[in-house]
């Protein structure tokens, strides 16, 4: 799996972080920032979640 961030959509709610902390941080404006672009499938149930919480639909999880 891999994950994507349009950071520019990014509201700075910081739900993906509240989520997910091993693949999402904030920068020091609150907007978002890809830690793990490839996340092991121990991640994945924690990304998913991140990806349906996201009020701005900024994350996307592409299955390879």
């Amino acid at each position: 799996m891999k994950v994507e961030l349009e950071a520019d959509k990014c509201v700075a709610s910081g739900q993906c972080v509240l989520v997910a902390m091993d693949v999402f941080d904030q920068d020091d404006d609150g907007i978002a920032i890809l830690l793990e672009e490839r996340p092991g499938p121990e991640l994945l149930a924690d990304v998913k979640e991140a990806v349906a919480v996201c009020p701005a639909a900024a994350i996307r999880l592409v299955e390879q």
